[in-house]
């Protein structure tokens, strides 16, 4: 049976004109929401009745509650709420980050004991921790500080004295807030995401630079929301220092209304102060996430002032002549300072197992000075570990590897080999740049901040000099005009040339490429790849894993074909490409070809 179709009665002509009609004259009636509507009455209802409830009866007491309002007795003890409440809060935010950090970090010992701080005092209620400081004097009548194994004492203070209501108070709010506070860091931590750690360790930064402007800043978004909600809390938790008879705002509302009986009005007077607390304290919140938000939207709101600070900012420096985007690629031949002095790479004989899985098995390869090198194979094969482990972001389980015969990850005196300290790995990692696959650009700092990094916390460059080579770099990779932008408000092809930018700024001998244009669509291939095109004739030594079979023929000098952790076959791209010896070579080629 055939379906057909019958345009006998379509006009197919294309003189006939369509009618035009003139909408702006109509009337519009928006759409209705009826369940909106009658949710909205109901609500207004319900807040018309709590209202008029509450300000018609008699009993609560309104005038009582302007009589004490603004009694010096009341703001003596708010004034103390809020000082307990902030230098709590600063206390224990800063001890509960230690503690984060310390639970996060590879020494077993301290993880162990920040992990036992924060079971013991999350275990402990708030009153039953107050009223053991407050009794501590039972326990130890003095506090003395002293030599070791001797009789010299160095301070000595009976501890009743030294430990007061409000110290107590102050130090039981301090390890309350700072044992909870440490697992809602530690959450923001382990929500971010491993490759900026990864790619902070191969711009080799230091590990407290990593943390403290790399992780936490982006670990804030988690850890705010959280971290608010204790200390809000904890401005509520002050109440409890009643037991130590420490006059507050609750307990010196409760001495009041004891005296004089009107008990809801003198309540209502400490639940009013505290919702101005909650309120200026919810408000500050806000402006803080907003402010750690920066580059998690394409288009963020401008915080308030924001405009008029900007007044005051320095001006960049005006970027070199003649470095227009249009120029962008050419001009990579004709700056001398670009050209770097490539190192040669030596790999001697490296393995890499992840349990019983072995991702590379002796892998021999001299890659010479300013060389560029392609590493095909398929997926599995061990391409990337095996770049990884150049830079030393992988540590292989035998084997070595050098660059300009010195080796990476360890120290050589005479015939022994000593493994480098993190810190002095890391000041080594900076000869070897790396581009990762999906980029990894510190999504908080803009462009620029990404690319000046580095080489002002590594190299010791001048903020002036960094900025001036990073808009030098920016105008060769076509980018003179997204340096104040997120990396969020880039394109992947944007991002791609962004790294690669973020990568020369530190002048490296060696420069990686983990499969650049793997997480682009294909439109963007090409503007990635016409940059490396360029890098290579800079004398920078390259080293590339890539599917792009094409570009490998055109760029490399050598070709690498691997596959379960072994080179299979290496050669020239003529040799490897349009003659390999290998049979597993050929099939492989024939496949992607």
């Amino acid at each position: 049976m055939a379906l057909t179709t019958d345009f006998a009665g379509v006009d197919r002509g294309t003189g006939a004109a369509e009618t035009k009609t003139d909408y702006s004259r109509y009337r519009i009636v928006p759409a209705r929401h009826p369940g909106r509507t009658a949710g909205t009455i109901f609500a207004a209802v319900v807040m018309a009745v709590v209202l008029y409830s509450t300000f018609t009866n008699p009993r609560w007491g309104w005038g009582v509650f302007a009589e004490w309002f603004f009694a010096e007795p009341v703001l003596v003890g708010l004034g103390r709420t809020l000082l307990l409440t902030a230098l709590a809060a600063v206390s224990g935010s800063m001890l509960g980050t230690a503690l984060a950090l310390a639970r996060v970090s590879k020494s077993p010992l301290l993880a162990s004991l920040s992990w036992g701080y924060i079971w013991l005092l999350r275990s402990i209620p708030m009153i039953v921790l107050l009223l053991v400081l407050n009794n501590l004097g039972y326990l130890y009548e003095t506090i003395s500080i002293g030599v070791p194994f001797s009789d010299k004492v160095l301070f000595d203070y009976p501890t009743t004295q030294l430990l007061t209501p409000f110290a107590a108070a102050f130090l039981g709010l301090t390890l309350n807030q700072s044992a909870f506070f440490a697992e809602i860091v530690r959450g923001g931590i382990l929500s971010v995401d491993q490759g900026q750690l990864e790619a902070a360790a191969s711009l080799g930064l230091s590990r407290r630079r990593q943390a403290f402007r790399i992780i936490l800043p982006q670990a804030m978004r988690s850890i705010l929301p959280t971290g608010f909600n204790e200390i809000i809390g904890l401005a509520k938790s002050t109440s409890m220092v009643y037991v130590l008879a420490l006059p507050e705002l609750f307990y010196t509302v409760q001495v009041i209304y004891r005296r004089n009986l009107e008990v809801i009005p003198l309540l209502m007077v400490a639940t009013v102060w505290y919702l101005v607390i909650m309120t200026v304290l919810s408000i500050a919140q806000h402006y803080i996430e907003r402010y750690f938000s920066k580059g998690a939207v394409r288009n963020p709101t401008p915080l308030p002032f924001q405009a008029f600070f900007r007044r005051f900012q320095r001006p960049l420096p005006a970027t070199v002549d003649g470095s227009s985007d249009t120029r962008a690629f050419a001009a990579f031949r004709s700056v001398t300072d670009l050209r770097a002095r490539g190192g040669a790479v030596r790999i001697h004989g490296i393995s890499k197992s992840f349990g019983t899985l072995k991702v590379l098995d002796d892998v021999e390869l001299n890659l010479p000075a300013g060389s560029v090198t392609a590493i095909i194979g398929p997926s599995g094969s061990g391409k990337s570990t095996l770049l990884r482990s150049i830079n030393h972001l992988e540590r292989v389980d035998s084997g070595f590897i050098s660059v300009d015969g010195k080796l990476v990850g360890y120290t050589q005196k005479g015939e022994v080999l000593y493994e480098l300290k993190e810190k002095d790995i890391l000041k080594r990692r900076t000869d070897i740049g790396m581009v990762f696959q999906n980029f990894n650009l510190f999504p908080h700092l803009t462009v620029l901040e990404n690319i000046i990094e580095a080489p002002i916390q590594v190299r010791g460059v001048s903020r002036d000099e960094a900025t001036a080579y990073a808009q030098e770099l920016l105008a060769r990779v076509g980018l003179s005009d997204k340096i104040d932008a997120y990396p969020r408000q880039l394109s992947g092809g944007q991002q791609q040339r962004v790294a690669i930018a973020r990568a020369l700024a530190l002048r490296p001998k060696v420069l990686l490429f983990d499969e650049p244009t793997s997480a682009l669509d294909p439109e963007l291939v090409g503007e990635v790849l016409d940059v490396i095109k360029e890098l290579a004739r800079t004398g920078t030594t390259l080293v590339i894993v890539t599917h792009e079979i094409g570009f490998a023929r055109e760029v490399a000098d050598s070709i690498v074909f691997m596959e379960g952790g072994h080179v299979i076959e290496a050669g020239t791209p003529t040799q490897i490409l349009n003659d390999a010896r290998h049979p597993r070579t050929r099939a492989f080629l024939a496949k992607v070809l």
